[in-house]
């Protein structure tokens, strides 16, 4: 991981390529196709659940009235799907534990 604490694709192909033994270019593509596919899915409106990790779910918000903050002037909010993820309960035990 690098000193951001940010964990990215390099990170996760490095660790393929430590872990597993893959060559790392096999390593990267096989991140990529991974991230590819979990966004083709959700873009197609599936929903996205790995098992110990969490669930990317997709949800639609209807059209509701919001306010200028600066203003106070009311305007529409046209409405839209937004993407949420919830932990699975093991991740969340995992992050407190680690605490």
């Amino acid at each position: 991981m690098d000193l951001t604490g940010t964990l990215t694709r390099a990170d996760l192909a490095e660790a393929l390529h430590h872990e597993v033994g893959l060559s790392r270019a096999d390593s990267a593509k096989l991140v990529e196709q991974v991230l590819t596919h979990m966004c083709e899915a959700l873009a197609n409106g599936e929903n996205v659940k790995i098992s110990g990790f969490g669930s990317f779910i997709l949800r639609d918000k209807g059209e509701r009235v919001g306010r200028n903050p600066k203003t106070g002037v009311e305007v529409p909010i046209a409405p839209r799907r937004v993407l949420t993820f919830r932990a699975s309960q093991m991740m969340r035990d995992r992050i407190v534990a680690a605490g």
